[in-house]
């Protein structure tokens, strides 16, 4: 329970920051994914008159009409995840490169949804691959709007520079001579940690 009002305020605003932050990384993640995984779906099928032959059926992915297309996608899906690793301005600058990758990955949904009216289309996939993109810039824009208040990493995931090299739980150093001691120490059968 909180003994005043500004860590009660505080406790519900980094309560708050984890919510968003969850959401924006979801929305990123699901997005991506989805057009990601829409980009692999057959967009259209072309029907090729072969003469005497009976005509031959080409199916075309997204990815075969837009090659970029699945290469943003999962460059996106990577940024959602980041956005968990980074923190402040950092943060805030990857959010806005995510939202502007779902930008670019809802407009190839749109072109897929607006090209090649001629042969037959499947427009449920060019349709979700915009929805996706669409929903991985939301989830962008939000973090590219408020992530750097967000919460971040704990300190064991952050590498330290120390002084006097590894130490046991107690504080002490391991071995007299850094890491190379430890290991040959190893190799020789002994505990490092015990002196």
């Amino acid at each position: 329970m909180a003994t005043s009002d500004g860590s009660a305020a505080s406790g519900g605003s980094a309560a708050s920051g984890r919510r968003e932050l969850t959401y924006a990384v979801l929305l990123c993640l699901a997005g991506a994914g989805l057009a990601t995984w829409t980009a692999t779906r057959t967009w259209s099928v072309e029907v090729l008159a072969r003469g005497a032959l009976p005509p031959a059926r080409q199916d075309r992915s997204g990815a075969d009409l837009l090659p970029w297309l699945s290469a943003l996608a999962l460059v996106a899906l990577a940024g959602g995840g980041a956005v968990l690793a980074t923190r402040g301005r950092l943060r805030r600058l990857l959010g806005g490169f995510v939202a502007l990758l779902g930008l670019a990955v809802a407009a190839g949904g749109g072109y897929g949804l607006a090209a090649d009216p001629g042969a037959e289309a499947h427009r449920q996939w060019p349709a979700l691959c915009l929805l996706g993109g669409l929903v991985a810039a939301g989830g962008g824009l939000l973090t590219a709007l408020r992530g750097a208040g967000w919460p971040t990493m704990g300190a064991r995931y952050e590498r330290t520079a120390r002084a006097t090299g590894p130490d046991r739980p107690d504080g002490r150093p391991i071995a007299e001579g850094g890491n190379r001691a430890a290991w040959d120490a190893l190799d020789r059968g002994e505990d490092p940690t015990v002196s």
